[in-house]
């Protein structure tokens, strides 16, 4: 390896996990909580001929669709990587993470056409049973948000399930308020009022998430590494005379990585040698920065110059 193309890792082997996989059991039993609380839901919603709990319902059915998502992708980005995968299956965290959003997005585009129609063709829902439903739809939420609160502070996937189940959570409560107002007053465009409002709950929160998603696909910093900081560190390292070529980005939830090519002066080379300067370039980002894996290309001053020279 010539003197000019020095690289440095942070960690000596490619991650094979993912921020994920620590969560898989819970994400299981809120997959059969899920399920199981969408079938009550449909007969509860049939049997009161209600549209809140039905939309209820459908938003469970993409809940349990996501969860699966997330535990297919947690399983196939515990696949090693390969030589033509170098990070292996990591990704398809995120890719889940998007496709969850799309459904979302569906549902909710769904709930709210269905809801403006209800309202131009009223229907009698019956209060009394909307608070039976709503009310173990409201305590099955609860356990698997409980479960997944952890998990969705490091995963973007889990956090996506975290979403959807606290969506529905709110929908729950929506729902035994709409009933109570039909008891109480017999008003029935309490239902599809619910319904919007559910509708309402799960659109921005899911462009949040989209927009995270994208942000990682698109290869953006991550949000808790300050570019400008990152190069400040490294310019404050004697010998360095520049950085170039410096990027960061985000393979997976729990994944940020780092690459940068790093100037120094010929006499701090000479005198240190390119191990040492390896490992302080790595405990200068390790100690401030939250970065995963890093590598770097040292460069004697004047390599860039005659780098350009034999591009032209």
């Amino acid at each position: 390896m010539g003197a000019g193309h020095d690289h440095g890792h942070g960690h000596s082997h490619a991650p094979t996990g993912t921020a994920a996989a620590a969560y898989r059991g819970r994400l299981r039993a809120a997959l059969g909580i899920t399920l199981t609380i969408m079938v009550v839901e449909i007969v509860g919603g049939l049997l009161a001929d209600s549209l809140a709990l039905i939309a209820d319902a459908a938003h469970m059915a993409t809940d349990a669709v996501g969860l699966i998502m997330a535990l297919l992708a947690i399983h196939f980005a515990a696949r090693p990587p390969s030589a033509n995968r170098t990070f292996g299956y990591a990704r398809a965290e995120i890719l889940a993470a998007l496709a969850n959003c799309l459904l979302l997005l569906g549902v909710g585009g769904y709930v709210l056409i269905e809801a403006v129609e209800r309202f131009f063709r009223p229907a009698e829902t019956q209060g009394g049973l909307m608070i039976v439903f709503g009310a173990i739809g409201l305590f099955a939420n609860s356990v698997s948000l409980l479960l997944l609160m952890g998990g969705q502070k490091d995963s973007l996937n889990v956090r996506g399930a975290f979403l959807e189940v606290a969506a529905d959570a709110l929908g729950s409560v929506a729902v035994i308020i709409s009933a109570a107002v039909i008891l109480a007053t017999g008003w029935q465009a309490a239902d599809p009022i619910a319904s919007l409002v559910i509708g309402l709950m799960i659109v921005p929160r899911t462009v949040k998430l989209l927009r995270e998603t994208l942000d990682v696909l698109l290869e953006a910093a991550p949000k808790n590494v300050d570019m400008a900081e990152v190069r400040t560190h490294i310019l404050e390292l004697d010998g360095v005379e520049d950085v170039h070529d410096l990027h960061a980005w985000t393979i997976t939830s729990g994944l940020p990585v780092l690459s940068a090519h790093v100037v120094v002066s010929t006499e701090v080379l000479n005198a240190i040698g390119h191990e040492k300067m390896l490992h302080e370039l790595q405990g200068c980002l390790g100690d401030h920065f939250d970065v995963e894996h890093c590598t770097f290309q040292l460069e004697p001053g004047g390599h860039a110059e005659h780098e350009a020279r034999l591009c032209h």
